[in-house]
């Protein structure tokens, strides 16, 4: 069954009337506007910083970037509606402006934040909560039309370290899953991305649970984004700062490739694509 809906996988998305294809691997880019983001390089001051920035990622082969205003690393500070606006709109307003062949994914949980984002232009909205956050988020995304990144967590950044206790991960990830696909679906949301959520209210163990079955997600026919990037699942195990944690990120996205991901969700675009290449390489018959 899971083999026989992998091979029907859907793998396009509608991207404001272009087709995506996803059937090739892709590289999203991390553009941070936060002052507090867990990997210090990766936080982004002024509008200026970030159109530079997403110029280099879009140089260097990156193929969406991903904008995001609300840090989510554990314990981080609450950021209200209003200033999570004042600092991403203008920064995609700018990109449009820039870079108008760019297709920008919106970093939200807030439905108000994902619509101004989406008519600022941008073309995919990428949720943390799942909709567990925003209760108006689905309907937004329904009302949209654009394609959306469904990620497993429990409670928010602040308390999540608290809520990871699972009796079965895998299992719990697929049934959250099986649950929220329907309810978009009922909402005539055609393009969904699905998420685990590595270290999102998960323990080391539980990311690398999850890892070692990711595979299993192909029973939903849908394609799936990993993001390790620089991640304590990384650097805590290696006993190294995020800053050297490179090499583990990479050897973590290329086992996510083995296993079906379709979008690698990254610091690093270079690196990043040439893990793409050699496992394309190595996959090639």
């Amino acid at each position: 069954m899971a083999k026989d809906t992998f091979l029907n996988r859907k793998t396009t998305l509608n991207v404001n009337g272009r087709l995506f294809d996803l059937g090739t691997p892709r590289v999203m880019a991390i553009l941070n506007i936060t002052p507090d983001s867990f990997y210090s390089a990766s936080r982004t001051a002024s509008v200026d910083e970030a159109l530079q920035k997403a110029g280099e990622f879009l140089k260097a082969g990156a193929t969406i970037i991903d904008i995001g205003a609300y840090s989510s690393r554990p314990g981080a500070s609450d950021l209200s509606e209003q200033e999570e606006l004042d600092r991403i709109v203008p920064v995609v307003e700018a990109l449009v402006a820039t870079y108008p062949e760019a297709i920008l994914s919106i970093d939200t949980f807030r439905a108000a934040v994902a619509e101004a984002g989406v008519k600022a232009g941008a073309h995919i909205i990428n949720d943390i909560s799942g909709g567990t956050l925003d209760p108006g988020m689905f309907e937004m995304v329904g009302k949209l039309q654009v394609p959306y990144i469904l990620m497993h967590m429990k409670g928010t950044p602040q308390t999540m370290s608290q809520e990871a206790h699972y009796d079965d991960v895998v299992l719990e990830v697929v049934n959250y899953f099986s649950e929220k696909v329907a309810k978009l679906r009922a909402l005539g949301v055609k393009d969904i991305i699905l998420d685990p959520g590595f270290g999102f209210a998960k323990t080391r163990d539980h990311s690398y649970e999850l890892l070692n079955h990711l595979e299993d997600l192909k029973v939903f026919g849908l394609s799936f984004l990993v993001g390790f990037s620089r991640k304590s699942m990384i650097s805590k195990f290696l006993k190294v700062d995020p800053a050297d944690a490179l090499n583990g990120t990479t050897v973590l996205n290329t086992i996510a490739l083995q296993k079906g991901a379709s979008i690698l969700r990254v610091h690093d675009v270079t690196p990043a694509l040439e893990c793409l290449k050699l496992v394309e390489r190595t996959q090639r018959r």
